[in-house]
């Protein structure tokens, strides 16, 4: 029986994808680990790898295609031992003459037929962070495997901090996977998540303007779902600090000296991701996450920094780093920025997080107010280092100084909790050499 090739869920936010380009052909034996595809998710361009090994009999799903709904069948591989010509006649006469039986016996009865479409159609889904898949493949497979339950890690964060069991839950997903829209309407399920779906924009008449239209990537609707649901959802508060940075910038130049034979040069922005590890550790009120009825806590700070990328942006994660060495981080940082600006970051590179960060600062930006990325309770925005009048030991003298304001989730964090955080991050940056001991 010829093996299904199904689109992928390649990240936990991934509904559809775009098929960019096939790296096989009708006729090719694969196996195993062997790439078979590119595919465009709402973050990046990531390559499809076959499980199983065969023949690829048929390809249902043109390159270039766009939209391709997870679940969605998109090629046909033929197992060991069959003929490559066997699946594309297989599925079809199978279930034809049962439906054919119906109409003889009374003239109503060409209604009966109708019933199998909607089956393949439900690979649509309700809603959740994939969409479901065909009712004929979830009964059979049970949302467990031995002991072992699967769900998505959205379903499972969000079941734990609901105190909902998973074992009662019957999984729409592909294979049966328990997802966000099984959970139900306390937990953020399908009605939830209709429920606070923003009404679609007004369509815009650009009149006899010159103009072109340019569709929408699946990394910009995503960006524009995301951050439209947190300004809706999210009640922001903006806290703001002047930073004098003259002793972090003489650090940086010696630290920069010692490691030129390494070939390593730190950046500002290196420093600041440290300097905010740090701070959200000694301010663990602020290192935290909003899960409805409770507040998740995190012993690690997880920086997510964001990187702008063709098409939009994207934001690599430096896991620990708190406890990270500043050279350790400027090498992370950098490879992370370059595989980022090529789309060849895996999934757990640039999902998940405790905090953020924006550095707006090399643009002349002098200050701004970043959008929370959710769930994550904060993001701090950096503006530009300039020469200003500045007060220092009573004496107004000038100095290099920088804004940066922090964006707390209102829900979880205090404002005076974010004030310790801004004051911690200030004192950090003013006298770096407590990030470094």
């Amino acid at each position: 029986m010829p093996i299904e090739l199904k689109m992928p869920a390649l990240s936990p936010t991934m509904e559809e994808g775009t098929l960019a380009k096939w790296l096989v052909k009708e006729g090719d034996t694969v196996k195993s680990g062997d790439l078979l595809a590119e595919i465009e998710t709402d973050k990046a361009t990531m390559e499809f790898e076959a499980v199983d090994e065969g023949v690829i009999s048929k390809i249902l799903v043109a390159e270039g295609s766009d939209g391709v709904k997870v679940g969605t069948p998109i090629a046909l591989m033929a197992g060991e031992g069959e003929s490559i010509e066997s699946p594309a006649p297989a599925p079809a006469p199978a279930p034809a003459p049962k439906p054919a039986a119906a109409p003889k016996k009374e003239e109503p009865a060409p209604a009966a037929p109708p019933p199998a479409k909607p089956v393949a159609s439900k690979v649509e889904g309700g809603g959740g962070e994939t969409p479901a898949a065909a009712p004929d493949v979830a009964p059979a497979a049970k949302a467990e495997i031995g002991d072992r339950i699967k769900a998505s890690p959205l379903a499972r964060r969000l079941a734990e901090a609901q105190g909902i069991d998973l074992a009662s839950l019957k999984g729409s997903g592909p294979g049966g996977r328990i997802v966000r829209a099984d959970l139900g309407e306390g937990a953020g399920g399908a009605k939830a998540v209709a429920a606070q779906a923003p009404a679609p924009a007004a369509p815009v008449e650009p009149g006899d303007i010159p103009h072109e239209i340019v569709k929408l990537s699946n990394m910009r609707k995503t960006i524009a779902r995301r951050l439209t649901e947190s300004k809706q959802q999210v009640p922001h508060i903006y806290l703001t600090v002047d930073i004098q940075l003259d002793r972090l910038l003489k650090l940086r130049s010696e630290i920069n000296a010692g490691l030129a034979s390494r070939g390593i040069k730190l950046s500002v922005n290196d420093m600041l991701i440290k300097a905010l590890a740090v701070a959200l550790i000694e301010v663990p009120e602020c290192n935290v996450s909003f899960a409805g009825d409770t507040l998740i806590k995190y012993s690690r700070a997880d920086i997510s920094v964001a990187v702008s990328i063709p098409g939009g942006l994207i934001t690599p994660i430096i896991s620990g780093a708190d406890e990270k060495s500043l050279s350790k981080i400027s090498t992370a940082m950098h490879d992370l920025a370059s595989r980022a600006k090529e789309g060849k970051l895996q999934p757990a590179e640039y999902q998940g997080g405790t905090a953020s960060l924006s550095n707006m600062g090399m643009y002349g930006i002098k200050q701004f107010e970043a959008v929370i990325n959710p769930p994550q309770g904060m993001i701090m925005a950096i503006g530009a280092g300039e020469k200003r009048p500045y007060v220092i030991d009573d004496s107004l003298q000038i100095a290099t100084i920088m804004s940066a304001t922090g964006s707390f989730d209102h829900r979880a964090i205090d404002g005076a909790d974010g004030a310790r955080l801004m004051k911690a991050f200030k004192a950090l940056v003013e006298n770096p050499l407590g990030m470094v001991a």
